[in-house]
């Protein structure tokens, strides 16, 4: 209150700036305060872009972005959308957006930033481990409509399913690829989460109940004061005797990373690729006064095994790195060991 009386009696533009705007200003300082990239402060004017944007009234880049170790960086390009035909990667770290550094950036502030028109353009500044210098990188923005899901047969009678988001219709989806791999018949599945930011957590915890027992434990929220919710498998279990692997890699975040975690720690199914992102954070909205929200960071997710997903990623079982070199021939080693892997499995198991 004394900093808020010396603004009042000594700033040169102390009128021109409202009391709302000041209680506001103050608002965002306490939650910034808290050094969590994901809590914030949303002001109606900044909720009423949010909501529009949640909507999918935008245009974008298409891509994940997130927080790791304080700096901003991409955590996954979705398939066929301006960043990823950019080039843009998973782990790349954004300097600066148009310009303006984002050190200290919020996610949400830079999310802000990135979007925009159709037709029109942003550029990154990227520096990619390996490189030197840092890159300029200039995206047209478009329409980003977030794809979900690809199946297709591999040879061996291998279903491959490529999951690239947890949203509403992954569910459906999964169920007619499951559908098609039993009645086409498969003897073995790859699952593909490399680039999947996630999306809603009955999702995965619903998926994890194709290839789960009923009942068993997928993941555990835990709040303040050790406070638990545990989310068990529910659903038919129809794949619970399946050969699978997945796959994953640093653009794989949240709700993959949960049901990643938990089909190895239940199944001591294996794990394929690079070390996933690691956000394993739950937030919610809070609403305030005058339609502004609070979102703020109220627990974190624990997988069966106990680990606290936010603390590392998954690492996986074994690990297969793609090089530029690779991008550039179209070569995906990481698959290549994955169908190397899933068919030892079969025969494995049909040994026994």
């Amino acid at each position: 209150w004394q900093a808020w009386q010396s603004v009042d009696e000594n700033y040169l533009k102390s009128k021109e700036v409202g009391s709302q705007d000041r209680v506001y200003g103050a608002i965002s300082g306490l939650v910034n305060s808290l050094g969590d990239p994901y809590s914030l402060f949303l002001s109606p004017k900044k909720n009423e872009k949010f909501q529009e944007d949640i909507q999918g009234n935008f245009g974008g880049i298409g891509a994940e972005i997130g927080v790791k170790k304080n700096q901003l960086m991409v955590i996954a390009p979705l398939k066929d959308t301006p960043a990823s035909r950019a080039g843009l990667k998973a782990s790349d770290k954004i300097l600066k957006i148009n310009s303006t550094s984002t050190d200290g950036m919020a996610v949400d502030e830079a999310v802000q930033l990135i979007r925009g028109p159709e037709k029109t353009e942003v550029t990154l500044t990227i520096l990619r481990d390996g490189w030197d210098q840092p890159k300029d990188f200039k995206i047209t923005r478009g329409t980003i409509v977030v794809p979900t899901l690809d199946y297709s047969m591999k040879d061996g009678g291998i279903a491959y399913v490529q999951l690239y988001s947890f949203n509403a219709n992954a569910e459906q989806l999964f169920y007619q690829a499951a559908v098609k791999a039993l009645s086409g018949g498969a003897r073995g599945m790859i699952l593909d989460l490399r680039n999947d930011p996630g999306g809603y957590l009955d999702v995965a915890v619903n998926l994890a109940g194709w290839f789960l027992p009923r009942g068993t434990l997928v993941v555990k929220e835990e709040g303040r004061g050790g406070a638990l919710r545990e989310f068990k498998a529910a659903g038919n279990a129809a794949l619970v005797k399946f050969p699978i692997v997945i796959l994953i890699n640093e653009g794989s975040a949240s709700a993959s990373e949960i049901l990643a975690g938990a089909l190895r720690d239940n199944r001591g199914i294996k794990l394929i690729g690079e070390k996933s992102f690691g956000k394993g954070t739950v937030q919610e909205l809070i609403p305030l006064r005058n339609d502004s929200y609070l979102k703020l960071t109220i627990a974190h997710w624990v997988l069966p095994s106990g680990k606290i997903l936010e603390n590392g990623g998954l690492v996986p079982d074994i690990e297969v790195k793609i090089t530029d070199d690779d991008i550039k021939n179209k070569r995906d080693p990481q698959l290549d060991k994955a169908l190397q892997v899933i068919k030892e499995e079969i025969t494995n198991k049909f040994k026994m």
